[in-house]
C-alpha cells in the first residue's frame, strides 16, 4: 500500500466520521456520546427493540453515509441506530458487511474505524449466526466466543495487511486476549440472573470467507483443528476493534448443525441421502428468530452493567 493509498483511507474515515458527528449534533437535543457498538448478526436485528423506547433515537441508513457500503444480505437492514439501552448510550449496526458481497476487508471493518473517530466508543459487542461443529452443541444454543481461527487471515487475507495506521494501534497486534474475560464472565452472570435456560457454551469460532456453506470434509477439518462453530463474519471486526483498543464480547447463535458425516459412497448398500442436514440461509434466519428474545435480553442486561 502506498502512502497515497493510506492517506486516501484516512480521508474516507475522517469524512464519514464528521458526517456522523454532524448528524448526532443536529438530531439530539442533548450531547450524545455512544460508548458501545453492538453489531447485529443474521436474524438478530431485533436487538434494536431493546433500545429505551422513551428516549431519542437516530437512524442513519448506510447508503446515506459517505464511503459506507450497502448491506445486500437478507436479514441485514443496513442502518446505524443511535440511542440508549438500559440508559447506556449505544450505537447499533443493524446489519453488517461481508467480504463475500464483494467488499474488501477495509470496507467490512470501515464502520469500526469511523465510529472510533467519535472518541467515545470503547466496547464492541458482536453477534452472529454460526454453524455448530461441536457435537455437544444443538440448534439454537448460544456460544460465547473465547478464541477464533482466522482462515482467510492465515492465507494472507487480513484486515491489517498494508501500511499500519499507527494512530490506531501497533504493527504487530497480539490477539491472545482478543475476547475480554470480564465481559464473558458478565455475560454468564446475566444468564443466571435472568434465568435463561437456553444453553450458553464457550468455544472457538472459525471464520471462513463464504458465501458457500462448508463441505463435510471442511467441517471435519475445522472441528479437528479445534473449531466449535463456523461462520462468515465477526473476526475481521474483532481484529480491527482490538487494533483500536476496544474491549470485545462476541456471541454466536448456533442456527444449524454442520454436517460432519462422510457423504454417501457409491459403495454403500443403503446410502444416506446427500441432502440430509444440508444448510440454507432460510434456516439461519428462522432459527435466529426463535432464539432472538434470549439474545436481546442478554445483550441489554450486559449493556446495563457497562
Amino acid at each position: 500500500m502506498s502512502s497515497e493509498d493510506i492517506e486516501e483511507k484516512r480521508l474516507k474515515i475522517h469524512t464519514s466520521t464528521e458526517f456522523i458527528k454532524k448528524s448526532i449534533t443536529n438530531h439530539f437535543t442533548e450531547p450524545f456520546e455512544p460508548r458501545i457498538l453492538i453489531i447485529c448478526g443474521s436474524g438478530l436485528g431485533g436487538i434494536s427493540n431493546r433500545l429505551d423506547a422513551n428516549k431519542e433515537k437516530l437512524v442513519i441508513p448506510y447508503s446515506d453515509i459517505p464511503n459506507f457500503k450497502k448491506s445486500t444480505v437478507p436479514g441485514h437492514m443496513g442502518t446505524l441506530i443511535f440511542g440508549t439501552m438500559n440508559r447506556t448510550p449505544v450505537v447499533l449496526m443493524n446489519g453488517r458487511l461481508h467480504g463475500y458481497e464483494g467488499n474488501s476487508l477495509f470496507d467490512t471493518t470501515f464502520p469500526i474505524r469511523v465510529l472510533d473517530g467519535l472518541k467515545t466508543v470503547q466496547t464492541l459487542i458482536v453477534t452472529n449466526a454460526a454453524g455448530g461443529l461441536n457435537h455437544d452443541f444443538q440448534t439454537c444454543d448460544l456460544m460465547c466466543i473465547y478464541d477464533h481461527i482466522n482462515f482467510p487471515g492465515l492465507a494472507g487475507k487480513h484486515p491489517l495487511i498494508g501500511e499500519n495506521m499507527d494512530e490506531y494501534g501497533p504493527r504487530f497486534l497480539a490477539l491472545s486476549d482478543a475476547y475480554d474475560l470480564e465481559l464473558r464472565k458478565l455475560l454468564f452472570r446475566k444468564q443466571r440472573e435472568l434465568g435463561i435456560s437456553r444453553k450458553l457454551h464457550e468455544g472457538t469460532y472459525c471464520f471462513v470467507s463464504g458465501p458457500t456453506f462448508e463441505t463435510r470434509a471442511e467441517c471435519r477439518m475445522i472441528n479437528a483443528m479445534g473449531g466449535d462453530a463456523v461462520g462468515m463474519s465477526t473476526v475481521p471486526e474483532v481484529i480491527v476493534a482490538r487494533h483500536c483498543g476496544w474491549r470485545v464480547l462476541a456471541l454466536s447463535l448456533i442456527t444449524n448443525k454442520s454436517v460432519l458425516d462422510h457423504p454417501a459412497s457409491v459403495f454403500d448398500e443403503n446410502p444416506v441421502a446427500l441432502d440430509v442436514g444440508i444448510a440454507n440461509h432460510a434456516e439461519v434466519l428462522e432459527n435466529g428468530k426463535s432464539a432472538s428474545t434470549d439474545v436481546e435480553h442478554l445483550i441489554a442486561a450486559v449493556v446495563g452493567d457497562l
